[in-house]
């Protein structure tokens, strides 16, 4: 996938759910996967064009498990001129360890959003974009089904009323294959996902049974989203939307009290 194409996606969601207003501070979460290094690429190029100016800062949570290397993720900060905040925690210890958890990336990605959401707060951010793109979205609405028995995935735009800081999801239109051809194309430095979980999650098996369907029946994955887009799932109103129409933190935890699985 060329760079044109990533920013022509990206630029069509942040103007069709008003993803990015003037003045912004965007935090960028960076965990070392192609998917956060392509939007910090992606956003900082639409830096130079964007009618609407907006700075970055890019953050990467350090769990602990202290085999993780990010001079790659520095050095390619660096290379933009974007500033980056590595976060320690032990989160990786608490959900492993401690907790020892049947479910450990429900109890994570609260904590590492957690953690996020302080620091960006701190440096005083108002947006956080995080790197889920068309296929995140598709696998997280067939895992509400299949679950919990309902139609929800998350939307492109988040308020946290805790917190008063709004979660963008720039890459919504692109796919993880064409995220895959930028890495490869862009030679994007990935770092390997140290988590002990890694590739044995419900999500990976949702992951993997989307693959097999769209092999069988082409053109699946795009009209599952189509169904999301048409859905009315709250805070999908697509089409230039403003932040009354933006889901709020408090009114989605009523109906949805686990994101992640």
């Amino acid at each position: 996938m060329k760079l044109q194409r990533l920013l022509s996606l990206v630029r069509q969601a942040v103007d069709d759910y008003a993803l990015i207003d003037d003045q912004d501070h965007i935090a960028v979460g960076v965990s070392g996967g192609k998917d956060s290094l392509a939007l910090l690429y992606a956003l900082h190029e639409l830096q130079r064009f964007y009618p609407k100016h907006f700075t970055l800062h890019a953050f990467t949570v350090d769990l602990g498990f202290g085999i993780q290397d990010f001079s790659g993720i520095k050095a390619f900060c660096d290379g933009f001129q974007v500033p980056l905040t590595i976060i320690p925690t032990e989160i990786g210890k608490i959900v492993f360890e401690t907790r020892k958890e049947s479910n450990p990336c429900a109890l994570c990605a609260k904590m590492r959003k957690g953690a996020l959401n302080l620091e960006a707060k701190a440096a005083g951010c108002n947006k956080i974009a995080y790197a889920h793109h068309k296929d995140d979205i598709i696998e997280t609405m067939l895992l509400s089904l299949m679950f919990e028995g309902r139609f929800y995935t998350f939307p492109p735009k988040t308020f946290l009323d805790r917190t008063e800081l709004t979660v963008i999801r720039p890459l919504m239109y692109v796919s993880e294959a064409d995220v895959i051809g930028f890495k490869n194309k862009y030679n994007l430095p990935v770092c390997k996902n140290p988590c002990p979980a890694d590739g044995h999650t419900k999500r990976e098996y949702v992951k993997n049974l989307t693959s097999q369907l769209n092999k069988e029946n082409p053109g699946i994955k795009e009209r599952l989203f189509h169904a999301v887009i048409s859905g009315n799932i709250e805070g999908w109103n697509s089409g230039n939307i403003g932040m009354d129409e933006t889901c709020h933190e408090n009114d989605r935890e009523s109906k949805n009290k686990k994101e992640e699985f």
